[in-house]
Parts: C-alpha cells; structure tokens; sequence
C-alpha cells in the first residue's frame, strides 16, 4: 500500500453480495486506522482498532482495542513509511471468526468474533469511499494505491 493521507480504503473479507464483510480498515486521514476491524453493513456494528492517526500520518494514539499497539507512538515514524511501498496482510479463519492483521510484518491485530455473523466463505474486495479530507483540498490529486496483491486459501484444519 502507498496511499495518500486523506482517502478512507478497506479490504473486505467475506463479502457478501449485499455489502456485508468484515473490514481490516485502512483509513488512512486524521482520526482514522490501519488494519484495524469493522463490521461493514452488519446488524450490530463494531469497530476495533489499537491505533488512531493524529493530524498527520507520522502522528498516531492508542485506539480501543485490547490487543495491545505492537509500535509505540514515538517509534511509528521510524516504522511507517509514508510517501513509500508499506506491507499490509490480513487473515481470517473460523467461524466465528479469528481476524490477524499485519503492518510490515509485525502483528497488529488478533480478534475472535463471538457469533456467526457471515457465512463460511465470501468475496474479498478492496474498498475506497472517499474520506477525512480538510476543506478545499482537490480531491482529483488524492490516490489509493495496491500492488502485489496475494490470495492464499488455507487448509480449514491449520490453526
């Protein structure tokens, strides 16, 4: 991911036709989260994040998640490389669901669902609608950029 600060992206996993999915966020503008958890469409919504950027993306506080922030706020600088190539990845299992996400290869966020919501299986989908964007700022300049993207099923055994 090399997006620009400002537009509000996701990666939907097991999406359904309606829209419904779980999202592993990347909002990336102010008062947004990386690779945090959403409940796109769902009945009762939820949002877990151990992370919020400030007004800037080298600017970041502890969100809400019990899952404890892997990088400390003084050290994200140094972790996150805005303006360049970072790596994302996410995985879910189970059903209820375990939803494990990661930023340059640390472990970000490990989540267990407590109810069936989806299905088994779904689509996966990426996301973008717009964002947290400043008054004035020309939207046409904004971009949300992906590359490499891999899919790999796992065996439904593996833990």
């Amino acid at each position: 991911m090399n997006n620009d600060f400002g537009p509000d992206s996701g990666l939907f996993l097991r999406s359904t036709e309606e829209g419904m999915a779980y999202q592993a966020l990347i909002d990336y503008h102010a008062d947004g989260y990386l690779m945090g958890l959403y409940g796109e469409r769902f009945p009762v919504r939820f949002s877990e994040f151990n992370f919020q950027f400030l007004d800037r993306p080298d600017r970041i506080k502890p969100g809400n998640s019990a899952f404890p922030l892997p990088v400390s706020p003084d050290l994200w600088p140094d972790f996150w490389k805005h303006g360049t190539w970072n790596t994302l990845r996410a995985r879910i299992t189970g059903n209820p669901p375990t939803i494990d996400t990661w930023i340059n290869g640390v472990h970000f966020m490990n989540w267990t669902g407590k109810e069936k919501v989806l299905g088994d299986k779904g689509g996966i989908a990426l996301q973008v609608h717009g964002g947290n964007f400043p008054p004035g700022l020309d939207l046409t300049k904004l971009f949300v950029r992906y590359r490499n993207i891999r899919v790999k099923v796992l065996d439904a055994t593996a833990k």
